[in-house]
């Protein structure tokens, strides 16, 4: 690890928990204007996951921010239209499509390595997918010939080896889905030239991200800055003195944080969102962060057996006033919200976690809301009555 400078700014925990909230988009009045796109542009990137419960989570993400923006401009803001791409980021993203020339290193990585996730391709196969795309058009992997060769998911056919191979080259990429199906394309044709034609150097790409990732974070450890774009400790290393964050200290974390210098100009002050959190939502994605910051400690337990979960199968932790006061294990049944499981913070919460409730319903199409298990069931008189 590189030596770290002397911090040149001091400040609070709790000026660093602001910080972080207006840098995510969660303190202060909300660009309404710009969107779900503007939303995508100000995180950098938003993670992609299978699981939908009121809704998926790269479409709760714009809504924790904006309140209910419709799911329809959601999924026009991401893909369709020429303003995003998906790739590994943090995990599988959207990204802005400016952020293109960015993952050239990545790219790169993983042409130099030649497989995608072990699996061998031959270079005849490969060749025939990229003339298949060049003379047919977009195409999902059943349009190439096929996904997999048996009912297993795990089990890939040559043809999306080889898409998915190209992908992580750079050959194709993906700047849409229909029916949750990724839509192929040749990215010379698909990426805007002006950035399809741009070729950063690893170090120049690796500067940018550090920069993003500070920016989109407000205050972070070396660790965060890490986790952003899952970038190793060497490349943040070598990136920071480029970066233009700036090094600063952070009242009760062990570890010398960075900060993006325009965040320190003004205090962050504003209206607070009060809103339920995807799980993989990039204010809470990181563990340790999301501990460190708002004192939770929050984890997905949808892979985790039934029987031995403690807040539910998906349980979106509830912000309120700037902080995490609680968890909702949500679903559906028909017209109805409901609320399998909830903890609170206390009865100050109550209010927040009714008002957070009737938003979602509302924003999912839903009319009523019921609350099944209440940790504490002494709070649910109030909680019926303001749900009414």
């Amino acid at each position: 690890m590189a030596a770290t400078p002397a911090p040149t700014v001091r400040i609070s925990a709790d000026h660093a928990r602001r910080l972080a909230l207006r840098a995510q988009g969660l303190l202060g009045q909300p660009d309404r204007r710009a969107g779900a796109r503007g939303v995508l542009r100000l995180l950098g990137a938003v993670q992609l996951d299978t699981i939908s419960v009121l809704a998926r989570s790269h479409e709760l993400v714009p809504y924790a921010r904006l309140g209910a923006v419709g799911r329809r401009p959601v999924e026009e803001a991401y893909w369709g239209h020429g303003t995003a791409f998906e790739f590994w980021s943090h995990a599988a993203c959207i990204l802005p499509i400016e952020e293109w020339p960015l993952f050239a290193f990545r790219r790169r990585a993983n042409r130099a390595k030649g497989r995608v996730w072990g699996h061998p391709v031959s270079e005849q196969v490969y060749a025939q997918v990229v003339d298949q795309l060049r003379a047919e058009g977009p195409l999902t992997s059943t349009g190439l010939g096929g996904a997999k060769k048996t009912a297993e998911w795990w089990d890939w056919s040559d043809t999306k080896i080889a898409v998915e191979r190209a992908l992580a080259f750079g050959d194709v990429v993906v700047t849409r889905r229909r029916g949750w199906k990724r839509v192929y394309d040749l990215a010379e044709r698909a990426v805007p030239g002006e950035l399809f034609e741009q070729d950063p150097s690893d170090a120049e790409c690796l500067e940018r991200l550090v920069a993003q990732a500070g920016a989109a974070l407000g205050v972070a450890t070396r660790a965060d800055l890490m986790d952003y774009h899952r970038l190793k400790g060497a490349q943040v290393d070598a990136a920071l003195p480029a970066s233009g964050l700036v090094p600063v200290a952070v009242e009760g974390w062990s570890a010398p944080a960075w900060a993006d210098p325009a965040a320190l100009e003004s205090e962050p002050r504003g209206r607070h969102r009060t809103t339920l959190l995807s799980p993989f939502d990039s204010l809470i994605w990181d563990r340790p962060r999301t501990e460190r910051i708002f004192g939770m400690s929050h984890r997905l337990e949808a892979y985790t057996p039934k029987h031995k979960r403690v807040h539910g199968y998906f349980a979106m932790p509830l912000l309120a006033g700037g902080r995490l006061v609680g968890r909702v294990d949500p679903a559906r049944e028909g017209a109805t919200l409901v609320a399998r499981q909830v903890s609170l913070d206390g009865p100050r919460s109550v209010p927040a976690l009714a008002e957070a409730l009737r938003e979602a319903a509302t924003w999912v199409g839903c009319s009523d809301v019921r609350v099944e298990r209440l940790d504490d069931e002494a709070l649910r008189p109030e909680l019926e009555k303001l749900l009414g």
